[in-house]
């Protein structure tokens, strides 16, 4: 309990900090009129209380607060998110195991894995979208694959980085033992790859929320966090605000995304075997 409300108490004291170099940048560089890097006005950098204050104005003229329809939104865009991140997720582990069995398909695999990282998202997403709708699936299952485009990577890497990286002491101990690969590697080479299959997932768990988002964009998806950036982007200005907030609603995701894994890592690392012995 001590630990919780040290770790609030600094999360709060940060916020507070941020807040304080927001409002002051706002303030030094409107007073002394400073045009760099940017203007500084209402419009590329608005009040944060403005801000904040907009999620709880109607979104349109008599309707739903802003924050309702921005969290029913992004509620869609976490199942597209959530989708894609687990199959990115398995997809990344089981070829992470593959190349780290098969020095071969390594040396033949890995560079295409690498360079298709190179090729910008936005250039990948209406193809998918175009492919997968010739094929009758959702709409939003093609944003979900465009999420698991993204998060394969850094998956595939440190999985492949954990596995290498198990005691070769051990690993001679279990084969003296002759252990078969499969239990060297769910007994030895997977636990001790744990910390690094979770750091990618860290970051995967939030590149999968940026895949989603930009997904919706060439798939004219109105339901989810991708709708409402293009939404308000197009009166940004003259109500900058409503992109603003936007943001911050999809920034929340992401940073729930990544306490959802953390708080996965601090289960299951805390119970791997070589931590529980």
């Amino acid at each position: 309990m001590r630990s919780a409300v040290g770790r609030g108490a600094v999360f709060v004291l940060v916020a507070a900090l941020l807040w304080g170099f927001w409002e002051g940048y706002r303030w030094l560089w409107t007073r002394t009129g400073w045009t760099w890097p940017f203007r500084v006005d209402a419009t590329s950098m608005p009040h944060l209380h403005d801000v904040f204050h907009a999620l709880w104005l109607p979104a349109r003229y008599q309707g739903p607060r802003l924050i309702s329809v921005l969290l029913k939104a992004s509620a869609f865009t976490a199942k597209e998110a959530a989708v894609g991140f687990a199959m990115g997720a398995a997809a990344g582990f089981v070829l992470g195991v593959v190349l780290a069995h098969f020095r071969v398909l390594q040396r033949g695999i890995l560079p295409y894995a690498v360079a298709s990282q190179t090729v910008p998202i936005l250039v990948v997403a209406p193809m998918v979208v175009i492919y997968l709708g010739s094929k009758g699936l959702p709409g939003w299952f093609s944003v979900a694959v465009i999420s698991a485009y993204l998060t394969f990577f850094p998956v595939t890497i440190n999985t492949l980085r954990g596995l290498q990286a198990a005691d070769r002491r051990a690993l001679e101990l279990m084969r003296s033992y002759a252990a078969g690969p499969w239990r060297v590697l769910w007994k030895l080479r997977v636990p001790s790859a744990l910390p690094f299959i979770f750091a990618a997932l860290k970051v995967s768990a939030t590149a999968s929320i940026v895949g989603a988002v930009i997904g919706e964009l060439p798939s004219s998806i109105q339901d989810g966090l991708g709708g409402q950036i293009l939404n308000y982007s197009q009166y940004y200005s003259t109500q900058p605000t409503g992109l603003w907030a936007t943001n911050v609603i999809a920034a929340a995701l992401g940073i729930s995304f990544f306490i959802v894994i953390l708080a996965a890592e601090k289960i299951v690392v805390r119970r791997a075997p070589e931590n529980v012995a």
